[in-house]
């Protein structure tokens, strides 16, 4: 594990982009190819494929998920003025169509999952409404634990194409920083990884990834998301990795957690969520040498 300092940013510009909206048309598709190819000769080879068999599902009922009710004008004046999330995850009240969503997940996953997933899954199936209302509140406060930690992951799927599927539809020029950077302007989430852009307006610069709704945010390069502190920064990762570090783990001193940072200069086609999975030998080493991670990865359950 190697412990270098960023000093390749550059100076920003003047303009930029301050949010980039997920697409609907690709977000899923493309994470899911880049499950795909990370899954060749990886020693985790079978869930990595697993988990672009979720995204390819998840690309799917993005493309069929019905128009939900969004926050009226005056919600998102509020919301903008009070420098708050118009979308928040522990607040807005969930349209119970995520719920068919699942069931139509669990049907695509079914044939493919190995055999410990078909019966987590069939299980999960079985579950009445209230139970699973009770697992997505549990997704959303991010409490990966306790007796059910085996179905979150599949709940969090399908919570994802569910915010997804919201934001895509925001009145984009509505949206406001918040008043606590790292967290997500449409849903309030926290960020599942940073992605540095290599090119057009945004060359160079670096952007959160909510780990729920898939929206980014420019956060200044060598800050810490958690605390936002600039003087304790430092970027750990392996050395022997393929993609010659393009995934690193940016630590605080100040806070002692830590996030990934993805530099797509190095690697073009690395996903925030996809490459966080696959680079789990990183959080390891990470938490080895003290650190928290700030936030989960919503398809990974880790359970206590």
């Amino acid at each position: 594990m190697t412990n270098t300092t960023d000093h390749n940013h550059t100076q920003q510009k003047s303009a930029f982009p301050i949010f980039i909206f997920p697409h609907s048309s690709h977000v899923f598709l493309k994470r899911s190819r880049r499950f795909d190819a990370l899954a060749e000769g990886h020693m985790l080879a079978g869930w990595l494929s697993f988990l672009g068999q979720i995204t390819r599902s998840q690309h799917r009922l993005l493309q069929e998920y019905p128009t939900l009710p969004l926050p009226d004008g005056a919600a998102m004046i509020f919301a903008r003025e009070s420098g708050l999330p118009p979308l928040p995850a522990l607040s807005w009240s969930r349209d119970p169509f995520w719920r068919q969503a699942l069931a139509a997940l669990i049907r695509d996953l079914l044939p493919h999952a190995p055999s410990p997933a078909r019966n987590t899954l069939a299980r999960l199936q079985a579950l009445d409404s209230a139970s699973l209302e009770t697992l997505a509140d549990q997704v959303l406060r991010m409490e990966f634990d306790g007796q059910h930690v085996d179905f979150l992951p599949f709940v969090a799927a399908v919570l994802q194409v569910h915010w997804t599927a919201l934001a895509t539809k925001l009145d984009q020029t509505k949206i406001t920083r918040l008043d606590m950077p790292g967290m997500c302007p449409c849903c309030g989430f926290l960020p599942v990884a940073s992605v540095v852009h290599p090119d057009g307006e945004i060359t160079n610069l670096r952007y959160l990834h909510c780990g729920l709704c898939n929206t980014e945010w420019h956060q200044a390069r060598v800050t810490c998301a958690a605390c936002c502190d600039s003087g304790s920064i430092a970027y750990l990762y392996i050395e022997s990795d393929s993609d010659n570090g393009a995934v690193r783990a940016e630590t605080c001193d100040v806070c002692r957690c830590y996030l990934k940072i993805i530099y797509r200069e190095k690697s073009p086609l690395a996903d925030p969520v996809a490459d966080d999975l696959a680079t789990l030998a990183l959080d390891l080493l990470v938490e080895e040498a003290g650190y928290d991670r700030m936030s989960p990865n919503l398809l990974f359950a880790p359970g206590p």
